[in-house]
């Protein structure tokens, strides 16, 4: 009865919380900033990006296929997988900490060599059930059970990182996708003013107004003109195209919906504290999961090195006939102790490498952290010169039409030069271009933004 007693009292043990490690205040870093450096250009009203950040863009377009491609993606789809097998992986390494019964039976038959009588042949029955449990004297299973649970938790966030990631890489592909399509019409508006201005130069050249020089000077003009739009078809073809694969769909079925980036307004994010990424981005819990399966894995190697007591227990019986096979049971408890002695020094060897994927995890989490800081310090910095770029060139724009217009219209009176007009419609479709340029630059600097800071994502408490 005492050891029936001490084996209720070991499986209650085994069934009791597994309380999950933490990592150490010396494992994260000391000097975290106090704020981003380049902060000057978010606005007080701003807010902190929420799961569904592309909807502060207003563009349902760009909403659909941020929403499509993360319903749609194959890669997401692996990942949810990977979730799926790191839970099963969980149920088995916590079924250690509970006792393993298993059931056995069998029915025989004999019969001697020679004999046909009922007196020569012979039937046995027989049943039996067995337990064992090992008692976890050293935490072990315990922390088995744990790495499996951290490494599960690891799973889930690659997933959330993967979805982070892809929105905005959609996102990114989209705005470019769109601004592409506009900078192709503006080179073909201005391939149309090209033209237009051969034309009236080779009128001029007709009338003996303009020199052959003049002539050759525009024929190559618009030549340039036609070979920057097919440049630019490639490119969007190209963006498109990967574009289709993020959303995990043929070219040819691209739910593409014509918009414009002038439409779009980049929205206002608060970067908060440096130290707000370390709840708000999934690749720095990844990392830290991924720390805390480490420590469980040496604690592991370490248990692995001390004796182990097995308990095993059973009840089994035996009869040439099946009414009476639970007549006289038998009934056995027995513990057996194992301890290493001589392995060549494999244990010790076994463990020595879990503390070095220690050291190599706690360098990949804290460089976690540093990139993570780097990436938001990059997308403020993009921001902040994207803005003042973008004051400059719309004061450029506004006055390379003017000279564009006065240029031509003093041409065709023959008060300028050839030369100045080429000059205005260069410098016009170059202003024209870049403005879109960084417009879309701009855009595309606020999902790098949104991404920088986790893309909404929180940690569960």
């Amino acid at each position: 009865m005492k050891v029936l007693r001490l084996f209720l009292l070991l499986l209650l043990t085994a069934c009791t919380h597994v309380t999950p490690p933490q990592l150490q205040p010396e494992d994260g870093l000391h000097n975290l900033p106090d704020q981003w450096r380049n902060n000057a250009s978010v606005a007080e009203a701003a807010h902190a990006p929420d799961q569904d950040w592309w909807q502060s863009f207003g563009s349902q377009a760009l909403a659909g296929m941020v929403q499509q491609a993360q319903l749609e993606s194959y890669d997401i789809a692996a990942a949810i997988a990977r979730v799926e097998q790191a839970q099963h992986l969980a149920v088995v390494a916590g079924a250690p900490l509970l006792p393993e019964v298993s059931a056995s039976g069998n029915i025989g038959r004999q019969q001697r060599l020679g004999g046909s009588s009922d007196a020569n042949r012979l039937s046995t029955y027989s049943a039996g059930l067995l337990a064992s449990y090992e008692i976890d004297f050293w935490g072990k299973n315990r922390a088995a059970y744990q790495g499996a649970l951290s490494n599960l938790r690891a799973s889930e966030f690659d997933r959330d990182s993967m979805r982070v990631t892809l929105g905005a890489n959609v996102a990114i592909s989209w705005i470019e996708a769109i601004g592409l399509a506009e900078r192709v019409e503006i080179a073909r508006h201005n391939l149309e003013n090209a033209e237009r201005v051969l034309a009236l130069v080779e009128s001029r050249y007709r009338a003996g107004a303009a020199t052959a020089i003049e002539q050759a000077q525009q024929q190559g003009l618009v030549a340039s003109q036609r070979r920057t739009v097919a440049l630019l078809q490639q490119q969007r073809g190209n963006t498109e195209a990967a574009l289709a694969t993020l959303m995990s769909r043929p070219l040819a079925e691209l739910p593409l919906v014509a918009a414009s980036v002038r439409e779009l307004q980049p929205p206002l994010s608060d970067a908060g504290v440096p130290s707000v990424l370390l709840t708000r981005r999934p690749d720095i819990a990844l990392a830290e999961a991924r720390l805390l399966a480490a420590d469980a894995n040496i604690q592991v190697a370490r248990a692995a090195m001390l004796p182990s007591i097995r308990l095993t227990g059973g009840v089994s019986t035996a009869s040439e006939h099946l009414r009476d096979l639970f007549d006289a049971p038998l009934y056995n408890l027995a513990a057996g102790l194992a301890a290493p002695i001589f392995n060549a020094g494999r244990l010790a060897a076994q463990r020595d490498v879990a503390i070095a994927r220690r050291k190599e995890l706690l360098a990949n989490y804290r460089q976690a952290i540093i990139a993570a800081l780097s990436d938001v310090e990059a997308a403020l910095n993009r921001i902040a010169g994207l803005e003042q770029q973008a004051i400059a060139q719309t004061l450029a724009l506004e006055n390379a039409e003017r000279a564009f217009v006065l240029a031509q219209s003093r041409y065709q009176a023959g008060a300028e030069t050839m030369l100045t007009m080429l000059d205005t419609q260069r410098t016009l479709f170059t202003a024209q271009d870049m403005d879109l340029q960084l417009r879309q630059q701009r855009l595309q600097a606020s999902v790098d933004l949104y991404r920088a800071l986790g893309g909404g994502w929180q940690r569960s408490q």
